[in-house]
């Protein structure tokens, strides 16, 4: 490293976010940036350490200390190469993945891990300054062709890599811009969307092309793109949600997080929603169920709007704030995540259970009946047990459920090319990522459930190196 000294010599040092009273106002991007020097200075701060635990703690395998130590000397242009190596969306994961990377630093031993992450950003976002990333058309075509069903990171990464290999490749999504859940479902406060389209237009310079708003199996036929293609690969995600089974959940007022978060997307880029549809948290006490991060991003989502209160409820016991005893580095540490969204403004409980909710007589939901509970291990298995005495209402007009997702959605698409799932619902594959049903392969949350964008993108690339498998044969 070119300053193996770096990590002794320089604090960790966080861009950190802008004022909570300046960015609740809008929707850009509430991360700042460090200048140059200091990120640099950061960047010494890998140290070299022999066995790079970051890469094996990061799903796509980056390889950290190499960029790292070409930040550190100025050469953006040697980062940028290193880094889009393994990465199809450095500029995305460089600003919303969790860094399982900076949970395996060497230097996380002592809890001031590299900031990995901020760095990768950095790295995308001036090599795109300098002009650095440019089309890569591939320069002979094979004459093969495959369909890839979804936009998200998982169907884009693998659709690169199989244009860049010189197949003809098609992106169908059902939504009428490519992105998935990077365009509608992360809020702009996060990753702004003309990060992610940037992305997308150099693919399509590149070669890619794409057909929106097409749902395959409703708009057109699942088995007619599996008879005009090679290969079709599924990266369809995971979109069934989970569904709070209470009473009252079809009161007026009741929605899953998604509806809430893809719409507002919408309207920040410019889309007209009908008032009668539109879903606002403003003067309105808000109850979001579900601790995790889909929740955080209603929690600062409902601040813009102006939301009275935000109360987010969690069922599972609240995180240590430090790792536990059975959990070791470099492993991911299991503790309390504080968003930014959080810090806006946010009631967070725990070992927490909705009993059900109550309406007016209008049909409105006006209230939730909760509970505290606990877990008690009871023949190898935990139990949920509700607490004595600690029944209670809390006034809310707006739920919002975030309890996850269930697996892929199977009506149409997957049950119309027959293909079989486990045990969880999720879709099928064998160690070549192909399906029951011949070539037709499968990627990303639809095989594994609902996941982190950058195992997202690492199933997308590892299928897509299958796929080009399976091509050469038949090439062959």
């Amino acid at each position: 490293m070119g300053n193996p000294k770096g990590f002794m010599e320089i604090d960790r040092k966080p861009a950190g976010y802008r004022p909570v009273n300046e960015r609740i106002r809008d929707y850009s991007e509430v991360e700042q940036v460090l200048g140059e020097k200091d990120r640099r200075d950061q960047a010494s701060r890998c140290m070299d350490c022999g066995v790079p635990f970051c890469s094996w703690g990061c799903p796509i395998h980056n390889n950290m200390p190499e960029w790292q130590d070409a930040i550190y000397r100025g050469n953006w242009e040697e980062a940028i190469r290193i880094l889009s190596q393994t990465n199809s969306f450095p500029e995305v994961t460089g600003r919303v993945c969790p860094a399982p990377c900076e949970h395996a630093c060497t230097l996380n031993i002592h809890e001031i891990p590299v900031t990995i992450r901020e760095n990768e950003c950095a790295t995308v976002d001036q090599a795109w300054e300098r002009g650095l990333i440019k089309p890569r058309p591939p320069r002979f075509r094979t004459g093969k062709k495959v369909a890839v069903i979804g936009s998200g990171p998982a169907g884009l990464s693998c659709a690169e890599l199989l244009n860049k290999w010189g197949h003809d490749v098609t992106v169908y999504e059902k939504d009428e811009a490519l992105g998935g859940l990077m365009r509608f479902g992360i809020p702009d406060f996060k990753l702004e969307k003309s990060v992610v389209q940037r992305r997308i237009d150099l693919f399509v310079q590149e070669g890619l092309k794409i057909v929106t708003n097409c749902n395959v199996g409703v708009d057109i036929k699942a088995n007619e793109l599996y008879e005009k293609f090679d290969a079709v690969v599924l990266a369809i995600g995971s979109m069934k949600p989970r569904d709070l089974q209470v009473e009252g959940r079809n009161l007026k007022g009741v929605h899953y997080a998604m509806e809430f978060l893809s719409q507002q997307n919408r309207v920040v880029g410019g889309a007209k929603i009908p008032d009668k549809d539109r879903i606002l948290a403003t003067g309105k006490n808000v109850l979001v169920i579900g601790g995790g991060d889909t929740g955080s991003d209603c929690v600062g989502t409902s601040v813009r709007h102006g939301a009275k209160s935000v109360k987010q409820i969690e069922i599972l016991p609240k995180p240590p704030e430090k790792r536990a005893e059975g959990n070791p580095w470099p492993y991911w540490a299991n503790t309390l995540r504080t968003s930014s969204s959080h810090m806006e403004g946010c009631d967070r409980q725990w070992l927490v259970n909705t009993k059900r909710l109550i309406g007016d007589s209008n049909g409105q939901v006006k209230a939730a009946e909760i509970v505290d509970v606990e877990w008690v291990k009871e023949n190898g298995q935990f139990k949920m047990v509700e607490k004595a005495e600690t029944l209670r209402t809390v006034e809310t007009e707006l739920v919002l459920l975030s309890m996850g997702f269930v697996h892929c959605i199977h009506e149409g698409l997957a049950t119309e090319l027959g293909l079989k799932f486990d045990q969880r619902g999720n879709i099928r594959i064998d160690e070549n990522y192909q399906t029951n049903k011949a070539k037709v392969f499968a990627a990303g949350d639809a095989v594994s459930g609902a996941s982190l964008i950058v195992r997202a993108i690492a199933s997308g690339r590892k299928t897509a190196e299958k796929v080009q498998e399976y091509l050469v044969k038949k090439i062959a």
